[in-house]
């Protein structure tokens, strides 16, 4: 008897961790409580569609969102909204670029971010002009064009890509 209750004791030890780790399943749209309905609206026709990490972090946010401040949830309303309405492809684009921004060290980081609120700064006017432009091709560096046409290492990314800028500080 003092084996069997041994035994089930450690039975329970191993096993309770691993049920309790065990990812629970993503809700559906119906699943909702009317309140995270009504903040997730924006993406409701897309709901079946996400992934179930995706809905877990939706349903995370819904559930903060009333003790948001109203900035805050208006910021959140603009995103989510925004968010909706991208294309698929341009979903996953901002996947990786949010990626490859994760990876930047910290100056190049902060660099970007300084970037964006001077952008943001702009009159809306500014911002509109800024935006219609298209983006201007890397001019190519001179050392790489011969008389016969461009290498074919000048076609390379690492060929066309800005130098860093020079550093007027000293170390």
């Amino acid at each position: 008897m003092a084996k069997a209750l041994l035994a089930l004791a450690l039975w329970l030890c191993i096993s309770l961790p691993v049920l309790a780790a065990a990812p629970k399943k993503a809700p559906s749209w119906a699943e909702l409580k009317p309140e995270q309905q009504q903040v997730l609206a924006p993406l409701a026709a897309d709901w079946d569609k996400l992934e179930p990490e995706g809905k877990r972090k939706w349903v995370g946010i819904a559930n903060r969102y009333p003790k948001m401040k109203p900035d805050e949830q208006a910021r959140v309303q603009r995103r989510m909204q925004a968010w909706a309405k991208l294309t698929p492809k341009e979903r996953q684009a901002a996947r990786e670029s949010y990626k490859k921004m994760e990876k930047l060290p910290p100056d190049k980081k902060q660099g970007l971010t300084k970037q964006w609120e001077e952008y943001n700064r702009l009159p809306e006017q500014e911002r509109r002009k800024l935006g219609s432009k298209p983006p201007k091709p890397p001019a190519a560096p001179a050392a790489s064009k011969s008389p016969t046409g461009p290498s074919p290492s000048a076609d390379a990314p690492s060929a066309i890509a800005p130098a860093p800028a020079a550093s007027s500080a000293n170390p």
